[in-house]
């Protein structure tokens, strides 16, 4: 995606969400295959001294403490310059306070020195409670106040934040006017963006304008099940089966019990989940970027087909199952390009259901739960099985809730032999039981 690698660093005072940002950008670029690492220099200092005292160690003064502080830096940037140079990442996240003009001028050298572009994220934030909010959710469940209770930490971290005022000198778009930087102002109500120099730089700023901290939850289902899910076909447009209408009608029920304000609900174009969403009662909108992935030659086949017919193809796809593209289909790597602008708009939005198919629903929970490419394309995603999915501070909590109503399994977990010289049995041992 780039030619040269990128440093994003995140600059403003503690408390402002720069680690929140930095996280889900690091999440984001991954899963959309775009090697990313953050470095967290507070991490460095915590595993170099090993017992945190109190806000002194970050007093301007405190000399000690000061070149502790510029030595991790140091140690994180040299981990930066490895990450990039050998071990292919693409985009390095500087996570460290970064308050001064002469810290992120030294930054700037480095990335020149070693060929990176440079992109600055500041995070700016007058609102206390906004503050307070991020310093009870996130800073006390830091190792550094693990002694402490909240009182105390609350007012151990306060003071560790005007540590810092004093100097804290923010971009400026007059004086920094040649830098490239998004500046993000009370949580998101304001942006200045200046300088946006290549592909990587606009996907920061469109991401960043797009996420929220509002609380919500995002539920994921897939559609009931199919007369083809029945048969053991995949992909297709078949209807519900039976028990797929009667899960669709639980659906409408548990969704009603919920009480979830201003729901929106989500489908594919394919008859399974526009059926499945009748049932709700409540309007929804159709986005064909949800449609199951295309299995192009092999749709409408049970896997002991395209063994018969495709054995050569069968086997490269349990080889590499992310990558792996079917003959006049899809991958699951075009997939996930395919919904980014889906996830784009779920984290623009609050309360959504999204009902989906399995290969779908996997690549949207990846994102989620920050899962690997290799992980990705065997994620467990049951029929008749809701997810509520909860943004958390640094993750994503979790919730399974299955509706009572059977279905067949569909999961096909990867077989121990995958060269294309496989037996017929080998090659069939983990495919699911089916009509």
């Amino acid at each position: 995606m780039t030619n040269s690698p990128s440093l994003i660093v995140m600059v403003g005072l503690p408390a402002r969400g720069k680690t929140y940002i930095s996280k889900k950008l690091t999440r984001y670029f991954n899963w959309i295959g775009v090697p990313t690492k953050a470095f967290n220099v507070g991490q460095y200092r915590r595993d170099l001294v090993k017992t945190y005292k109190s806000f002194e160690f970050f007093l301007p003064d405190n000399q000690e403490g000061l070149k502790i502080r510029r030595q991790c830096a140091s140690l994180a940037l040299n981990d930066v310059k490895k990450y990039l140079n050998e071990e292919g990442g693409q985009v390095a996240v500087f996570d460290a306070t970064n308050t001064t003009r002469e810290r992120r001028e030294y930054i700037i050298n480095f990335a020149e020195q070693n060929g990176y572009k440079v992109f600055f994220v500041e995070s700016v934030c007058e609102d206390p409670e906004v503050i307070e909010t991020n310093i009870v959710q996130v800073k006390l469940s830091s190792p550094d106040y693990s002694d402490c209770n909240n009182d105390e930490a609350i007012s151990d971290f306060l003071k560790r934040i005007e540590c810092y005022q004093n100097t804290y000198e923010p971009l400026d778009e007059v004086f920094d006017k040649d830098l490239s930087f998004i500046k993000i102002m009370d949580v998101g109500r304001r942006y200045l963006v200046n300088h946006v120099l290549d592909h990587i730089q606009s996907k920061i700023v469109y991401y960043l304008m797009n996420i929220h901290i509002t609380p919500r939850s995002i539920y994921l289902c897939r559609h009931g099940e199919s007369d083809l899910n029945l048969k053991g076909r995949i992909g297709g447009d078949s209807g519900l089966s039976l028990r797929g209408k009667q899960f669709a009608k639980s659906l409408g029920k548990f969704i009603q019990e919920q009480n979830i304000r201003d729901l929106k609900v989500w489908t594919s174009q394919m008859k399974r989940t526009i059926q499945t969403a009748e049932a709700l009662g409540v309007p929804y909108e159709q986005w064909k970027a949800l449609n199951e992935i295309d299995a192009g030659v092999c749709e409408e086949m049970m896997y002991e087909e395209i063994q018969e017919h495709y054995p050569s193809e069968f086997a490269l796809r349990d080889q590499d199952k992310y990558r792996y593209r079917y003959p006049k289909g899809e991958s699951y790597e075009d997939l996930v390009q395919r919904l980014e602008p889906v996830i784009m708009e779920l984290e623009r939005q609050e309360n959504v259901l999204v009902i989906c198919h399995q290969a779908v629903m996997r690549c949207l929970l990846a994102y989620f739960l920050d899962k690997t490419a290799e992980e990705l394309p065997y994620l467990k995603c049951p029929l008749h099985t809701v997810l509520k999915l909860t943004p958390v501070a640094y993750g994503c909590k979790v919730e399974s809730i299955f509706l009572n109503v059977e279905a067949v399994n569909t999961h096909r977990e990867k077989p121990e032999v995958v060269h294309v010289n496989r037996s017929w049995e080998q090659a069939l041992q983990t495919i699911p039981s089916h009509l």
